[in-house]
């Protein structure tokens, strides 16, 4: 999708104010309003490409929202540089709340990519251009929204639904949180919508854009979400003949040499090793913090000890599992020539040539995902025959012998974790499979352990009285103090 991302940064100012040379011509060349954009492909794809670019953004600081408040990963507490630690750490330590500040930048920027979203589907079907282009135009533009939405009920409930252009920010104050069924019923709309006008494949020039398979992959979640089991299995089967497959190394899912492969449904795109902004960092935020170059490979970088794999994590992995050591390593060795027992996540850690510019993907959807969703599903049907031989074929790529137990359900969520884990995966799943009064059992079980026994040492730091209590209200996150402030017709979730 190089040509989604070589201009993603741009497009986005494109959207409301020009920074093309085109349009300096223009009686006032700052300031473009939407209604003079658009008026050829070349725009409306640019502002498509705008879209896009504002995944990269919104997936690279997921971590702390997904993986942070799980069992998955833990931090390497800093004792001497504080800086954005206590907005992060509220989510590993489970002392979020209204005025958190991540709380605040989630929510905004979901609510600016769906401004975005908004804006431009409702000038689409007027932009002058070939009805057979605006229809995938339209596809991809309905599955980020679906995405968006998707997430945002996951983790607030009940939130506000906006589907039209806003001309002035004080528009939004008129509208309240729906209930979670109506986020659900816009999401699955979307989704069907998307997977009729979306192909199945993209040329080369092209590849990454959101296709019918990520379209029936998201939507199959959804219904795996909702428990609708029978209509998740019907329509995860329809992205079985779409021409995916499990590549036969694990390690080469998320080799950068290698993007958008078989085993690809969705990836946010990225793009290191130059000058345009479009690279990732994920390494350098996940890399011990006094690694230096040991894991980076640049002995100027500092990398952030964020999103660490806990122990709990780096024992769920069976012996002999291959994705192990893809997947993170359990120490590193420094400039002096001494081992380090600090994890890292190793999965995103690939050569690069300059630093701080990764050229790795993330990925969204795989499909060995989709083979363990209809495992799951399928499971929850009493049909263990068809469940097992997903899930074996997802064991088997890993080197593990087929399932033999009799908690197959069981054995599908663990699987899940360590296929999937450090994706972004492991706090919906855990809200799906889990009641928040299970959850809230469990994440204690596991704090407790983790307070024995940290993954990584405090530098003789304590734990405040409050950290790792987690009570089931927090399943769902707060709606942002200050929101609440601005539109007073704005409710909290209840415990906050």
């Amino acid at each position: 999708m190089k040509r989604i991302l070589t201009i993603g940064h741009v497009a986005l100012c494109l959207l409301l104010i020009s920074c093309e040379e085109e349009f300096l011509h223009k009686t006032d060349p700052t300031q473009i309003g939407a209604g003079s954009f658009y008026q050829d492909r070349t725009q409306v794809e640019q502002a498509l490409n705008g879209v896009y670019g504002q995944l990269q953004g919104i997936v690279s600081g997921q971590w702390v929202f997904n993986e942070l408040p799980s069992d998955n990963t833990t931090v390497h507490y800093n004792p001497d540089d504080r800086g954005q630690g206590p907005a992060r750490e509220a989510f590993e330590f489970m002392t979020v709340n209204s005025g958190t500040g991540n709380i605040e930048g989630l929510y905004n920027s979901y609510y600016n990519a769906i401004f975005n979203i908004n804006n431009t589907l409702a000038r689409l079907q007027d932009a002058p251009i070939d009805e057979a282009v605006i229809g995938p135009i339209e596809g991809q533009l309905k599955f980020i929204r679906a995405y968006y939405y998707f997430n945002l009920v996951q983790y607030f409930g009940d939130v506000v639904i906006i589907t039209e252009p806003l001309d002035k920010p004080s528009a939004a104050w008129a509208y309240l949180r729906e209930p979670q069924a109506k986020v659900y019923e816009l999401v699955e709309s979307d989704l069907k919508d998307a997977a009729t006008l979306l192909p199945e494949r993209y040329d080369a020039a092209n590849a990454g854009r959101a296709t019918k398979g990520a379209a029936l992959a998201l939507l199959g979640k959804v219904y795996l979400t909702k428990k609708q089991y029978a209509d998740a299995v019907t329509t995860l089967n329809q992205v079985l003949p779409l021409g995916y497959a499990l590549l036969p190394s694990y390690a080469d899912v998320f080799d950068p040499q290698n993007k958008n492969h078989a085993e690809t449904i969705f990836d946010i795109q990225f793009q290191g090793g130059n000058d345009l902004q479009e690279h990732s960092n994920f390494i350098y935020e996940f890399a011990p913090r006094l690694s230096a170059g040991a894991v980076t490979g640049f002995p100027d970088s500092r990398p952030g000890g964020w999103n660490t794999p806990t122990k709990d994590m780096i024992a769920a992995f069976e012996e002999g599992d291959l994705r192990k050591d893809v997947s993170l390593q359990e120490g590193y060795t420094n400039e002096s020539g001494e081992w380090v027992p600090v994890p890292y996540i190793n999965k995103y850690n690939h050569p690069h040539t300059i630093s701080g510019r990764t050229d790795d993907n993330w990925p969204v959807i795989r499909y060995s995902d989709v083979l363990l969703m209809l495992a799951e599903a399928q499971a929850q049907q009493g049909n263990t025959a068809e469940a097992a031989t997903y899930l074996n074929m997802v064991r088997n790529r890993a080197g593990l012998p087929d399932y033999s137990g009799s908690d197959l359900l069981g054995a599908i969520y663990h699987e899940r974790r360590v296929e999937l884990a450090f994706e972004n995966h492991r706090w919906f799943d855990l809200k799906r499979t889990m009641t928040p009064e299970e959850m809230a059992q469990f994440l204690s079980a596991y704090t407790a352990r983790e307070k024995a026994d940290p993954t990584v040492g405090r530098g003789g730091i304590p734990y405040a009285n409050n950290d790792y209590i987690f009570e089931p209200y927090e399943a769902l996150y707060p709606i942002p103090n200050r929101q609440i402030l601005i539109n007073g017709k704005l409710t909290q979730n209840p415990g906050y």
